[in-house]
């Protein structure tokens, strides 16, 4: 079966974890990748194996993320895959949170997401072709204790990835959001050697997305669930 097949992906939050593994399977199937944070200087050894680029962006900042999206065009024109991937944790009980830490949490992990998606899909909406993709965690479906903050973020971001997808599905605009609902495996956090597959693999997790973005037209989904076979609903 025939797949959609893109020519260019832009990371959004890129880091050494998920996106790190999102940026070498894209690159493997032949798609260019720009990456973005808020300091990409950690990114100069990934962005040369994968022959990318990266450009500093605040997701919150309007200016810098209208700027970001300017200069990725210019480089290798519109994207036509962009991921989400930045997200901001405060946590605590609930009086004692910080309101500024709160608000910085829903800057980053929604509002920041809805602007990247908006000049994403200006770009998208005229050729009627593009994929945005969403990271979300348990959070997304799950308001844990301690962690009110993550979780109205995640929620907004579920929110805003399914109206997107009602709306722009029909004008040839995929959109689909990822509730990764489990902890991932990185060096700073290895699996324990008793529970062996307890923590989900980046790479695995990035298959999926790729999964994802090969669906054709006529089988298109907006969200899915990921999780280690330990893991607990």
């Amino acid at each position: 079966m025939s797949y959609l097949r893109y020519q260019n992906a832009l990371i959004v939050g890129a880091g050494s974890g998920l996106s790190a593994a999102l940026a070498r399977v894209f690159a493997k199937e032949g798609i260019k990748v720009a990456l973005a944070a808020r300091d990409p200087r950690d990114l100069a050894p990934l962005v040369q194996e994968i022959e990318g680029r990266a450009y500093a962006c605040d997701a919150r900042q309007r200016h810098d993320v209208a700027r970001l999206f300017a200069d990725v065009e210019a480089w290798f024109g519109a994207p036509e895959v962009v991921v989400y991937n930045a997200s901001y944790r405060v946590r605590g009980p609930l009086v004692e949170l910080d309101p500024a830490e709160v608000e910085k949490s829903l800057a980053v992990s929604a509002y920041g997401g809805f602007l990247v998606a908006q000049e994403a899909v200006r770009r998208m909406l005229p050729n009627r072709r593009g994929a945005v993709l969403f990271t979300g965690a348990s959070a997304s479906v799950k308001g844990y204790p301690l962690s009110a903050p993550f979780a109205m973020g995640k929620f907004a971001l579920r929110g805003l990835a399914q109206s997107m997808a009602r709306e722009l599905a029909p004008q040839g605009i995929h959109v689909a959001h990822f509730v990764i609902d489990g902890g991932i495996k990185s060096e700073r956090r290895p699996e324990p050697p008793d529970q062996q597959a307890s923590l989900l693999d980046p790479n695995a997790i990035a298959a999926t997305y790729l999964h994802i973005l090969h669906q054709p037209h006529s089988a298109w989904t907006w969200e899915i669930e990921l999780r280690p076979w330990l893991e607990k609903f």
